[in-house]
């Protein structure tokens, strides 16, 4: 499992900190932010909140001044001085708000994806109910490769990301039980025919790419998926897809709080 560089827990209703809690597997929701660079910025940070408190608001987390409070916390656990290539954690339940550090895996290039038959308890959120994912990733070196999560022969998410597979110059993603991540929220405002459809695990052959998108991962070229015979055809929309990103992360704004 990933070494957290900070950790820290404060109470909702005076921000007093108390010991930390990571708080998997309670009720409550989170979201993984990349921090890059010095001075600090945030890919999407707008967008990471935005969607943090519509979960916020859906799991009845009603708690006063949340947002600012969640807000002030960030400011505050963020070093002016350091320089970033980090993923920076915010995660919420009725009692806590947890923040926490860790340095950003770099994908490599020969990257993997393993079969998994589950489904995300409310996959359509980012909430943390996570043992059983946490319990397969922390199993295996997360540069090299990520589990793909499935039910009923139809292929949902990763346990970090979304995916992407391409089919004679095609973009799809899946078309239900999956969280819609920031990362593919942006894709689909610059890329409008990224199509939905039941991904099934019996017509993988059918594409030539599958791409691995999200705050962690970035975008990453899948390569090969263990006891499949699919292999990578091509690089064409990983390359376009890429350069999109890279250009997003570029030009991000300096985070001011």
């Amino acid at each position: 499992m990933a070494i957290l560089l900070l950790k820290k827990s404060y109470l909702h209703k005076d921000l007093k900190e108390i010991k930390f809690h990571d708080l998997w597997n309670s009720y409550g929701v989170f979201t993984t932010m990349r921090a890059i660079g010095r001075p600090v910025k945030i890919l999407f940070f707008k967008e990471h909140i935005e969607n943090l408190l519509k979960s916020i608001k859906i799991y009845k987390i009603n708690k006063k001044n949340i947002r600012k409070n969640i807000l002030k916390l960030i400011k505050f656990n963020l070093n002016k001085k350091k320089k970033y290539d980090h993923l920076f954690r915010v995660a919420v339940n009725n009692k806590i708000i947890s923040i926490s550090l860790r340095k950003r895996p770099k994908p490599k290039s020969n990257f993997s994806l393993k079969l998994i038959n589950y489904k995300r308890i409310d996959p359509e959120y980012k909430n943390l109910k996570y043992k059983k994912i946490l319990n397969f990733l922390k199993k295996m070196d997360t540069t090299k490769s990520d589990i793909a999560l499935y039910k009923n022969n139809k292929i949902l998410e990763t346990g970090t990301s979304n995916l992407l597979f391409i089919k004679k110059n095609k973009i799809y993603s899946p078309n239900k039980n999956f969280y819609s991540g920031t990362t593919l929220k942006f894709f689909k405002k610059k890329i409008k025919k990224i199509k939905k459809r039941n991904i099934l695990i019996d017509s993988l052959n059918k594409y030539d790419e599958i791409i691995v998108i999200g705050s962690g991962k970035g975008v990453v070229s899948v390569s090969n998926i263990e006891k499949s015979t699919w292999k990578r055809k091509s690089l064409k929309y990983y390359r376009i897809l890429l350069k999109i990103y890279q250009k997003a992360v570029t030009n991000c704004p300096r985070y001011i709080g």
